[in-house]
C-alpha cells in the first residue's frame, strides 16, 4: 500500500469529527503554501467579511470561515478543544445532533460578528474590523451545550486532576467578555458569544424535549444528497403486511433503545457521568456509533 492509499485508508476510518479536524489541518497547510510561497490570496474569498455588502457576494463564507485559521496556535487550540468536546458529546448523543450544534454555532458566531461589525463599524479602540476566520464559535457552542446539559461532566487534565466542563465554560465566557470590553479582537470574541448563546439555547430546549436542530439537519441531509451517487438498482416492493410488521418491530426496538438512553441521561444529570456502570457507558458508546 503506497503512502496516498495509506493516508486515504486512515482518513476513511476516522469518525466525522476526526475528518473535520483533518480537513482543518490540511486547509491550514494549503493556506500557508498559497500565501507564503506563492503569494496568492485566494482563500480570502472563504473568510467571513465584516461588511454586509461583501458578505452578500460570498454567502458561503458563513460556513467556510470555520475551516480557516490565522496561525498554528489558533488551529491547535481549536482542534484540541474540538477533539475532546466532540468525544464527550458523541458518547451521549447522536453524531448528527453534535454536528448540528457545531455548525449552528459557527453560523450564529458569523451572524453575531456580521451584526456587530455593521452596527458598530469600529471597535472601542477606533480600529475597523478585518475578515474573521476560525472554528472557535462552533467549539464555543459545544462547550456551552455540554456545560448546560451535563453540568457535572468532567475532563481529566494532564492525567492528574479532573475539571468540570461547566467551570471551563465559566472561565472562557468571563475571559471573552473581558477581552471584548478591553477592545481586544472584539469581532472574534463576539463570534464566541454567538456560539455560547446557541449552545445554551440548544441545551435548554433539549432539556424540555425539543431538538431545535432537526430542521437544519434535514437541510444538510438534503444538500448532501446532491453529491451522493444515484443507484441503478430497482426497488422491489414486498407485501404491505410484511413491510408493516417490520416497521412495527423497528419502531418498538427504537422506542426501547431511546427509553434506555433517556434513563441513563437522567442518571447522568443527577449523579454525573462517573456514576454510570461499565455496561451503561458501553451502551451509550454503541448507541452513538449507530447514529
Amino acid at each position: 500500500m503506497n503512502t496516498v492509499q495509506s493516508l486515504k485508508y486512515r482518513y476513511n476510518n476516522l469518525d466525522v469529527f476526526g475528518k473535520i479536524i483533518t480537513i482543518n489541518i490540511v486547509v491550514f497547510i494549503l493556506a500557508v503554501l498559497l500565501t507564503r510561497l506563492f503569494k496568492l490570496t485566494l482563500l480570502t474569498y472563504f473568510e467571513m467579511p465584516p461588511r454586509f455588502g461583501d458578505f452578500i457576494l460570498q454567502p458561503w463564507s458563513l460556513i467556510t470561515y470555520g475551516f480557516l485559521h490565522s496561525g498554528i496556535w489558533h488551529l491547535l487550540f481549536n482542534m484540541l478543544f474540538l477533539f475532546y468536546l466532540s468525544r464527550t458529546a458523541s458518547n451521549l448523543f447522536r453524531t448528527k445532533m453534535v454536528l448540528n450544534i457545531y455548525f449552528l454555532g459557527i453560523i450564529c458566531g458569523g451572524l453575531a460578528f456580521l451584526a456587530v461589525s455593521n452596527i458598530v463599524p469600529s471597535n472601542f479602540l477606533g480600529a475597523s474590523y478585518g475578515n474573521m476566520v476560525g472554528a472557535s464559535a462552533g467549539v464555543s457552542a459545544l462547550l456551552m451545550f455540554i456545560a448546560i446539559y451535563m453540568p457535572d461532566s468532567q475532563i481529566r487534565l494532564f492525567n492528574t486532576f479532573n475539571v468540570k466542563w461547566m467551570h471551563i465554560a465559566i472561565f472562557f465566557v468571563a475571559l471573552d467578555v473581558l477581552r471584548i470590553i478591553m477592545g481586544i479582537n472584539q469581532g472574534g470574541y463576539v463570534a464566541h458569544v454567538g456560539g455560547y448563546l446557541l449552545g445554551y439555547y440548544y441545551a435548554a430546549n433539549l432539556k424540555k424535549g425539543k431538538d431545535i436542530g432537526t430542521g437544519f439537519e434535514r437541510l444538510m441531509d438534503s444538500f448532501m444528497s446532491w453529491f451522493k451517487p444515484k443507484s441503478n438498482l430497482k426497488t422491489v416492493h414486498k407485501r404491505r403486511s410484511t413491510k408493516s410488521t417490520r416497521r412495527q418491530k423497528q419502531t418498538t426496538t427504537t422506542n426501547d433503545k431511546q427509553k434506555q438512553i433517556d434513563a441513563i441521561l437522567d442518571k447522568i444529570s443527577k449523579s454525573g457521568y462517573d456514576s454510570l456502570t461499565a455496561k451503561e457507558k458501553k451502551f451509550l458508546f454503541e448507541a452513538s456509533k449507530d447514529d
